[in-house]
């Protein structure tokens, strides 16, 4: 393979630690003395069930509180203990494998062209075909499991417009290859004439084939002169519904044809439309089982040894990205131990102050290249390339030896019609019937984060993954605009992670010497977002309604045993500040993200929670909730303006401007009572200082929430009626009779 000299022993990537570790292990041990201390505190002060017998429940439920606050701070140590960052070296690539480099499938999902418009989809398709990759080794697949004949429209006209758009791409080293991204951010001028005479002719055919698709997108129904346009248009029928239809494969370009050229007269990528069969009656298993179809469809086809997974509102920023990761699998050393590759989330249309903390920079450059120093990176469902034997269910051994398919096609021979009909049968409902898939094969069936415990199994069989976060975006995608989207998104996450610890798969008895213990712990930093609600909300309620009563909960200033509760609580959130500072978050994003842990513990981690009880006692079934990302236009201008999205009377909200609320009467109250009634207090003023500083950042917090309870007049506010309604239940709260503090 070209290989000689000594660029052939080279490393393909290497692998660096974080410094300073030393220096944070003696801070984080320092914490660890502290949280010891504190809950010493709380068993030696414990008051007695004669004299304070509400007191002692409280009490003893701060304990309890601590003491989970505690196990998980040991928890997320795991991901700050090792961190490790990974340098791919993709010059020593070319040098070393040429023309010699296997084929990759692309794979994108899509599941409702309400919610995930065609025009989002086509974007991400046309990036993805674009790579900086030889083409006749590229395919890209797009599974539909809206089974939309308006989906493969947007596909049929991106299939056209791609032979104009990658090489206008290639020719002038456009990035990104997304042609709405792209178009939105540059445009013609200080360029020299050929350029902008190319540019103009592109964007209008881009602008032609949008306002096409949109105006099909708007009637519901493709016009009677496109449909003879396509064969593929004959397999819907006034019959075919979204839950109800036969499988659809159609090839739209043909990598093997050599008539298959762009303008430039270069090979065209292969793109492959697929909708698996959907019966009424068949559970369908959301992504992952639309996942597990792609890989057998692809199989028949192309069969690439490496395959990238794409969400189809996440599009490829780096067109070099294929390069970088190839370098982790094809390392002569360390590459057949790698099973995929996992590049962070990122988003296009985040603010600096991140309103909603979608992404966080401290999560990617921080927590997941920390869990991945024990060897345990995460796969978080976009963004990653897998190797294909390892993600249908082959266990690592050390006699594995990598050999990467040098055809071109599986089925070569075959002709289009041929492959199509042969792949319709992989992609129907009966296939896995009796078979391993969802279960050893593909991606695991049964929870709603499939890529989580995905990730897991594959690692349990004794691959390595790797996370890499370059300083060039690998994909970028739609971040939630409301917060009721974000809510959403992190209460399905929170309820599949929670699933996965209550199973068979909890990586303390599932990974139980097969995986490292800092990898066990580092998952579960995740999976256990859930159980975390319940302290939260405990610290919520339960100090500042004591502090509105008088009644003081923590040690008093003059305590030595108030050290430990200040010392605690100043560290580690002024680490928190700092760390996030360092990563590149704003002093806002981070003062976002505390608001956004603190609304979501009581709300999307607090109903995952609840939805993992009712499932475990047979009361429910998992679901999988779509994100929209369709934005009302007045939704977008307030998000771009940074203020929050509520807007609707959801439980969520309710409980949102409840708590906010029964904090500033507390508060509000509280202070009252130290200004007017201060020698009557039990324990005197002292005591209640870390009740008014608790209490005093609880109500900073929400600050936007009060605006949008008695401020704003947009439809962004929070409505009337949970405005009412909340005032009426933080007030019975704060009115409830508190005997044991006269």
């Amino acid at each position: 393979m070209g290989r000689g000299g000594d660029e052939a022993v080279q490393p393909l990537f290497v692998t660096k630690q974080l410094k300073g570790r030393v220096a944070y292990r003696c801070f984080a041990s320092t914490i660890f003395v502290g949280i010891c201390l504190i809950l010493v505190y709380r068993l030696k002060h414990i008051p007695s069930s004669e004299e304070h017998a509400h007191g002692r429940w409280a009490w003893i439920g701060l304990f309890m509180a601590e003491l989970w606050f505690g196990f998980y701070w040991i928890i997320t140590q795991s991901a700050r203990w090792n961190v490790v960052y990974r340098l791919p070296f993709k010059n020593r690539l070319l040098q070393r494998y040429g023309d010699k480099l296997p084929a990759v499938d692309v794979f994108v999902c899509t599941a409702d062209p309400t919610l995930e418009p065609p025009t989002l989809v086509v974007n991400t398709v046309l990036s993805a075909m674009a790579y900086n990759y030889p083409t006749e080794r590229l395919s890209v697949y797009l599974s539909d499991d809206g089974g939309s004949e308006l989906t493969f429209y947007a596909v049929l006209e991106a299939s056209r417009f791609a032979k104009r758009w990658i090489p206008f791409c290639k020719k002038f080293k456009v990035e990104p290859r997304s042609p709405q991204a792209y178009f939105l951010n540059h445009n013609d001028s200080d360029q020299d004439i050929t350029f902008a005479h190319e540019w103009l002719a592109i964007k209008k055919l881009y602008e032609d084939m949008k306002n096409r698709i949109e105006s099909a997108a708007e009637m519901g129904s493709i016009p009677k002169e496109v449909r003879h346009q396509h064969k593929g248009f004959s397999e819907w029928d006034s019959k075919i519904t979204k839950k109800d239809h036969q499988s659809i494969v159609q090839i739209l370009i043909d990598g093997r044809d050599t008539k298959s050229l762009d303008s430039d007269g270069n090979r065209l990528p292969t793109l492959v439309y697929m909708a698996r069969e959907k019966k009424p009656q068949v559970h369908h298993n959301f992504k992952a089982g639309s996942m597990n179809a792609l890989i057998r469809v692809s199989s028949e086809m192309s069969n690439g040894d490496i395959i990238l997974n794409l969400d189809c509102d996440m599009y490829p920023n780096d067109p070099d990205a294929v390069m970088d990761a190839l370098c982790f699998f094809l390392d002569e050393e360390k590459g057949k131990r790698v099973c995929y590759v996992q590049y962070p989330q990122y988003y296009n249309n985040l603010h600096q102050s991140n309103i909603y903390s979608c992404s966080s920079m401290v999560v990617t450059k921080i927590e997941l290249a920390g869990v991945d120093g024990f060897g345990g990176a995460l796969y978080c469902g976009t963004g990653c390339f897998h190797r294909r034997e390892s993600l249908c269910g082959r266990k690592y051994s050390e006699d594995f030896k990598a050999e990467w398919n040098s055809k071109t096609w599986e089925n070569a021979e075959n002709t289009v019609q041929e492959l199509e009909e042969a792949s319709k049968v992989l992609a129907s409902c009966s296939y896995e019937k009796g078979t391993l898939w969802g279960k050893e094969m593909g991606l695991m069936y049964g929870c709603s984060v499939e890529d989580i415990i995905t990730g897991l199994t594959i690692q349990c069989k004794g691959w390595e993954p790797v996370h890499y976060n370059p300083n060039k975006r690998g994909f970028l995608g739609v971040a939630a605009t409301t917060l009721d989207q974000a809510l959403i998104q992190y209460k399905r996450w929170a309820e599949g992670m929670f699933q996965i610890f209550i199973s068979k798969y909890c990586p303390f008895f599932y990974g139980h010497g097969k995986i490292k213990l800092g990898a066990q712990m580092g998952y579960c930093v995740y999976l256990l977002w859930a159980p975390n609600s319940l302290p939260m909300l405990y610290y919520t309620i339960i100090p500042p309604l004591f502090f509105l009563h008088g009644v003081a909960l923590f040690p008093e200033v003059s305590s030595p045993w108030f050290l430990p509760f200040a010392y605690v609580f100043t560290a580690k959130y002024t680490y928190n500040m700092l760390e996030a500072l360092w990563c590149g978050d704003s002093f806002k994003a981070w003062w976002n993200l505390e608001r956004s842990w603190l609304i979501r513990s009581s709300t999307s981690f607090l109903f995952a929670f609840i939805d993992n009880l009712s499932k475990l006692l047979g009361l429910s079934e998992t679901t999988f909730n779509i994100t929209d990302k369709v934005v009302d236009e007045g939704v977008l201008n307030r998000y771009q303006q940074e203020i929050m999205e509520f807007g609707n009377a959801s439980l969520m909200v309710y409980i949102i401007s409840t708590l906010a609320l029964l904090n500033l009467f507390s508060f509000l109250g509280g202070m009252m009572r130290v200004i007017i009634f201060s020698k009557e207090f039990r324990n005197g003023f002292s005591g209640l200082i870390p009740h008014i500083i608790l209490c005093g950042l609880t109500v900073m917090l929400n600050l936007p929430v009060y605006h949008a309870l008695f401020i704003r007049s947009d439809k962004g506010r929070i409505p009337s009626s949970v405005m009412f309604t909340s005032i009426v239940l933080a007030s019975l709260a704060c009115l409830l009779p508190f005997h044991y503090c006269s």
